[in-house]
């Protein structure tokens, strides 16, 4: 057992399992959330509860953070409370949640002006990976100090993909919301499409995931838009915020991705449609509306 202080910010759908994970493997946390309630499992455990981040800091030799709004972010480092306020020397600061990767950059500027450390390292699989200890963690920094975090990472996930310097697993992770867009509009397409043909979806879903069409959503969410299941793995605000930070990234280094403007703005349809609380998979909602819509206007 690990006698090694570590600080966890953020117990949402995905911090709180997965700070859990470190728990389970004998290190002592020390653990911060804007909502105190949200920690509680974790706090019957043993982990110390802290009043703010800056708290957490001066506790702790790592601290891993997994928050959402880039304005969260910014203020759990940079406000008068915040990391930066009480950070250590040769402290190792890990931020887990998806961030503009210019933000990254200003995180470990600071980090290095104070002696102390930073790496971006994003993570990939959902509620489900998160619970499973089986997430994808794409992770940005200096070499050596990915290496002294490993051991931590490991408790997390099933891969871990080392991507260069800072930034570039916020960046990485900008490529795999890209990927996941494109592929949740393919599949609830198919979904609607198949269902306004007759088919058994269960049926339907069995027989193409053995084929090219075969992946992780239609595994583990094309079930739950059968189902008819909204709950969150991954919520739609969420994901539109990344998505935004995709379409800014896009739009600095003078790219147009067409598939990733089709998908913010069906996103944000399903905002509008009452959906921001909702899963990603809810997606297929604002698809069928668009069907309704076209049925509608042909009546």
């Amino acid at each position: 057992m690990s006698t090694q202080t570590i600080g966890w910010i953020g117990t949402g759908t995905m911090g709180l399992p997965m700070c859990g994970h470190l728990l389970s493997a004998g290190y002592s946390l020390a653990v911060n959330s804007r909502t105190r309630s949200k920690a509680e499992r974790l706090l019957s455990q043993g982990a110390q509860w802290c009043e703010t981040p800056a708290e957490v800091a001066r506790r702790s030799t790592t601290i891993f953070t997994m928050v959402g709004k880039p304005e969260e972010v910014s203020a759990v480092y940079f406000s008068d409370d915040g990391i930066f306020s009480g950070l250590q020397a040769d402290t190792v600061v890990v931020d887990m949640g998806t961030t503009p990767p210019s933000m990254s950059a200003e995180i470990a500027n600071r980090a290095t002006e104070l002696n102390a450390h930073a790496v971006d390292a994003p993570v990939s699989g959902g509620d489900v990976g998160a619970r499973n200890a089986t997430l994808s963690i794409m992770v940005g920094g200096d070499e050596a100090v990915v290496e002294s975090v490993r051991p931590m990472f490991e408790c997390m996930a099933k891969s871990i993909a080392v991507m260069g310097g800072p930034g570039s697993g916020q960046h990485t992770k900008m490529a795999n919301q890209l990927a996941v867009a494109g592929t949740m509009i393919g599949v609830c397409e198919a979904l609607v499409y198949s269902a306004k043909a007759g088919l058994e979806l269960d049926r339907l879903v069995a027989a193409i995931s053995q084929g090219a069409a075969g992946c992780w959503t239609l595994d583990n969410l094309a079930p739950r838009i059968i189902q008819g299941d909204d709950a969150p793995g991954f919520m739609v605000d969420h994901f539109v915020k990344d998505l935004g930070i995709a379409l800014a990234e896009s739009e600095q280094m003078g790219l147009k991705l067409p598939g990733l403007d089709l998908a913010g703005r069906l996103y944000q349809q399903l905002q509008q449609l009452g959906h921001g609380q909702s899963g990603t998979q809810a997606l297929v909602h604002a698809i069928k509306s668009l069907e309704e819509l076209d049925s509608a206007k042909q009546d």
